[in-house]
Parts: structure tokens; C-alpha cells; sequence
């Protein structure tokens, strides 16, 4: 198997392969097409570093990916599948080093919805905030095992629930079924956007830094005790069914 990228993306494998819009100033990661070259998960224990590096805050704390104009559908169970590069921090631990993201897709590219967040906290103790219960409803949580050129999966296995929110490939799965309106994070999203969203899909989807949200129950940013001074790392994202 060569290194990861590889030199061309495999089919059968929907992924978001169009940067909308990126800003990002993290020095060493702010190549942008990172995000969208393939996914080079590391496993459990090791985070990939081809990836695309978020701002904790301000402009670079937000990038947009498209499907170059396609569509991600609304079918059975989750609908797509985000990568960052989280990883366990012991084989017996059940915490986990990673940068929370929020996740908002849009059928247009001006009107998002995301998903609930109010369940921030999980009612555990600050101590715990690397404890993936601590951040229902976000990304990048969970490790990538996914590697497009040593860790090879199908796009039925990559969908496959291992069971508690993990799938096979790893990565965070969304359900659009699951979309909320009405939501502070998401003042553009009313029921009739949401509808819309869940009827005919998505074409666009937003990765944004949790710190750069806003909490409505604190008037401040969704805190992480980051070990460094960037957010996520964006690997890609893909689709269930892309058309």
C-alpha cells in the first residue's frame, strides 16, 4: 500500500471534493484541498496529520465543503459521515483527545441547519469533557480507522454501527432525521428549511470550531481544553448516497 493520500480517490466512495470556502491561518495546516484529498485515518491511538486545521476562532474557524453541486440524500440511518483525527489516548482509557466541531448542512448555501446541542455536558463534570458523552450532537469525536490506501472498507462497511454511536470505519455519523430547527446556533433554520433539508437533501455542509459557537447557556464559546492552538482537523467527509 503507498502513503495516504493516494493519487486518486476511490470510486463507489462519495466525498465532499469541493472547498467553498476556507480561511484558516493554522501555519503547516491551512492547505485547504487536506480536506477534501481522501481520508488517511490513523486508527484508534494516532491522529492523521493530512489533514485541514481550523482556527479556534474568527473567519478560520469555519470552512465549507461541497459535493461539486451533487446532492447528499436523506435515506436510512446516518446520511454522512465526518472525519477529523481524534484518538484514544490509552487502550483502556474511555477519554479521548479531539476538537469538538459543530456540523450544519444546507440545501442552498445560505440557509444551515445543524443539530441539537443542548445536551452539552451530559451531565458529567467538567473533569470529563474528554469523555465523548460530554458532546452529543457535535463532530469529531471519535478516531478514523478509515485509510484510503492501508485501511481499506467498502461504503456499506464505513456505515456500519460497531454500536454507542461508533461505526467501522469511525468518524462521527449525522442523520438528517435528526436536524433541529429553532436552534440559537442556527437562527436561519426554521421548520420549513429543516423540512427541506430532509426532503431533498443537503449540498453543502459547515465545519466549524465549537469554541467559535456561542452556548446560549453561557454566552460563550462551547469550551475543550485544547493542547493546542488550533481546532479540528478536518480528513473529509462522505456521503451515503450522492446524486
Amino acid at each position: 500500500m503507498g502513503s495516504c493520500p493516494p493519487a486518486s480517490l476511490p470510486s463507489g466512495i462519495p466525498i465532499a471534493n469541493t472547498v467553498v470556502s476556507a480561511n484558516s491561518t493554522v501555519s503547516g495546516f491551512n492547505d485547504s484541498t487536506k480536506a477534501i484529498n481522501g481520508i488517511c485515518g490513523g486508527g484508534e491511538t494516532s491522529g492523521s496529520l493530512d489533514v485541514y486545521a481550523l482556527n479556534l476562532t474568527g473567519t478560520g474557524a469555519t470552512v465549507v465543503l461541497s459535493w461539486g453541486g451533487k446532492t447528499v440524500k436523506n435515506v436510512s440511518g446516518v446520511d454522512f459521515i465526518v472525519y477529523e483525527n481524534p484518538f484514544k489516548v490509552s487502550d483502556t482509557s474511555d477519554r479521548y483527545a479531539f476538537d469538538p466541531m459543530v456540523v450544519q448542512v444546507s440545501f442552498d448555501g445560505t440557509n444551515y441547519c445543524g443539530f441539537n446541542l443542548s445536551g452539552f455536558g451530559g451531565g458529567l463534570p467538567s473533569s470529563d469533557n474528554n469523555k465523548i458523552a460530554y458532546w452529543p450532537g457535535f463532530g469529531g469525536l471519535r478516531p478514523v480507522n478509515y485509510n484510503m490506501t492501508s485501511k481499506i472498507f467498502t461504503l456499506e462497511q464505513l456505515f456500519t454501527s460497531t454500536g454507542s454511536g461508533f461505526l467501522t470505519g469511525g468518524g462521527d455519523g449525522f442523520n438528517l432525521d435528526d436536524l433541529y430547527s429553532s436552534d440559537a446556533q442556527n437562527p436561519a433554520c426554521d421548520n420549513t428549511v429543516k423540512t427541506n433539508i430532509q426532503t431533498n437533501g443537503f449540498k453543502f455542509i459547515k465545519m466549524i470550531s465549537a469554541t467559535a459557537v456561542t452556548n446560549p447557556a453561557t454566552s460563550a464559546g462551547y469550551v475543550y481544553p485544547h493542547s493546542y492552538t488550533n481546532g479540528p482537523d478536518i480528513d473529509g467527509v462522505v456521503g451515503k448516497l450522492v446524486e
